[in-house]
């Protein structure tokens, strides 16, 4: 018995040192098609058309690079899984193991940790690098690239104050005109010790050389983080806690450069406001879902690759650019439908993965065969 655990480890060992390369190889070949796809147009005219420096060209491409490789850790599972067992399989190892009476649901374990242990590596980027490298890449497209002053109009601008990893107050205001130092429906969130203790809303605001002053609102008390008491009204009041106009637009954030954490505290505010909840639910859904595409694919790549063909690299790459199609061509339909609010978010940004899933689990039952 110690001698079979041994030789399944070894299997196990194997197998991950081969599915390794091709995976590396995958984020490569990948990297590189969405680059030439997209960035390198991008960067070839702001050199050509806009003249623009060869050094903020560089620091454009180096924060964009985390999100291109992040979306390719999916498709890099898929070839490597697709890849390493269709050569596995072209040159009889996978019979062999089968007949040694290794079934392949035994084969696959390796694959499935190695794919959970990407996908976890997904989502942490996705939460942590990737939303500060897109607001870095925003602000040189902006304020170095374009040269241009912050647009006169801002709607839904969304603060967050933060002391010591601790959240002091999240402020959200429709409208931000910065020119005139004016806004327009204003909500902040003062927090103690991470807990909700105070509520302040205002129709208007506008700005003086004292800072903000808020008109015509109510300031209300928060008890035990759920029971909301008004203590007053005011039809004009001092916000010193405030940032000028020109800070809070450099420091304002699109829904879609937001982590989920801080999309979900997002949703909360909007809530407030009585605004159409389905885009941002599925958008939060969808960071959670599509990270976990590295272990659905990974396992599609297994059970396609073990089945009776011969293919070389190129045939591999093809079929694994056709999968992702075809999985993102599913995840816009099913996005659609959710933020029209037709289907469920959930079920909106889920959906994909449980039909891949489906189709790999099924083919799965019948690989032994």
């Amino acid at each position: 018995m110690a001698g079979k655990r041994q030789v399944l480890r070894t299997l196990d060992r194997y197998i991950l040192s081969e599915v390794a390369g091709a995976f590396f190889f995958g984020i490569a070949a990948f990297a590189v098609l969405l680059v030439a796809g997209d960035l390198l147009f991008q960067i070839a005219d702001l050199i050509v058309e806009k003249g623009v420096s060869a050094w903020a060209v560089a620091k454009l491409f180096a924060y964009k690079l985390p999100e291109v490789i992040v979306m390719t850790l999916p498709m890099a599972s898929l070839l490597a899984c697709l890849l390493t067992f269709s050569r596995l399989s072209s040159q009889s190892e996978i019979v062999a193991l089968k007949a040694s009476g290794v079934a392949f649901q035994r084969i696959a374990i390796p694959i499935i940790v190695a794919s959970i242990f990407v996908s976890l590596v997904a989502l942490f980027f996705d939460e942590t690098l990737v939303p500060l490298s897109n607001k870095a890449a925003d602000n040189i497209l902006r304020f170095e690239v374009a040269k241009e002053k912050p647009t006169m109009l801002k709607e839904k601008v969304f603060l967050r104050d933060e002391s010591g990893g601790t959240l002091k107050r999240v402020v959200y205001i429709a409208k931000l005109r910065y020119n005139k130092g004016e806004m327009e429906d204003v909500l902040i969130q003062d927090f103690n010790k991470g807990n909700l203790n105070r509520i302040t809303n205002a129709k208007r605001g506008f700005w003086t050389k004292e800072g903000w002053i808020l008109e015509d609102g109510k300031v209300f008390e928060v008890k035990g983080g759920e029971k909301v008491q008004l203590l007053f009204s005011f039809d004009k009041q001092k916000m010193p806690v405030l940032l000028e106009p020109h800070k809070m637009v450099k420091l304002s954030r699109d829904p879609k450069e937001m982590s989920a954490l801080e999309l979900l505290e997002y949703i909360k505010i909007m809530k407030k406001h009585g605004s159409n909840l389905s885009p941002l639910w599925v958008l939060f859904h969808l960071k959670l879902a599509v990270p976990w595409a590295c272990l659905i694919l990974a396992l599609l790549g297994t059970v396609l690759g073990v089945r009776p063909h011969r293919s070389g690299h190129g045939a591999g790459l093809a079929t694994s650019v056709f999968i992702v199609f075809l999985y993102y061509v599913l995840m816009s339909f099913f996005r659609s439908f959710g933020e029209a609010g037709q289907i469920n978010p959930i079920l909106a940004a889920w959906m994909p993965n449980l039909v891949f899933f489906a189709y790999a689990f099924r083919l799965a039952l019948k690989a032994n065969s």
